[in-house]
């Protein structure tokens, strides 16, 4: 079983939708957390040291991640997806471009 975690800045749209796609998938363990303090769920060190692939939806993310958490980030993969904060939780197109952005780090 893979940890997946998906974050974004407030944890309100799209970590949560990347969260309610994979939920329920047999061979992943899925979180989701935000970068801002006001996120519904801060990132903690121990969400990152869970995760064996993080996704962020934009590249500010990761530097933040990388900023913040250095030590804990040696090993684990972040992988930008590049998806814009223009959607709201469970968009339809949101999900399409979750999917076609995450599977291709997901198979195999």
């Amino acid at each position: 079983m893979k940890n997946l975690l998906f974050i974004c800045s407030r944890n309100q749209w799209r970590s949560p939708t990347a969260e309610a796609i994979w939920r329920n998938h047999p061979d992943f363990n899925v979180k989701s957390a935000g970068t801002s303090p006001r996120a519904k769920k801060t990132v903690r060190v121990t969400d990152i040291r869970w995760a064996d692939l993080i996704f962020v939806m934009e590249q500010k993310h990761k530097n933040r991640l990388k900023a913040e958490f250095t030590q804990w980030l040696n090993h684990t993969p972040i992988h930008v997806l590049d998806i814009p904060d223009e959607y709201t939780y469970m968009d339809s197109e949101l999900i399409q471009e979750l999917e076609t952005a995450v599977w291709p780090y997901l198979d195999g």
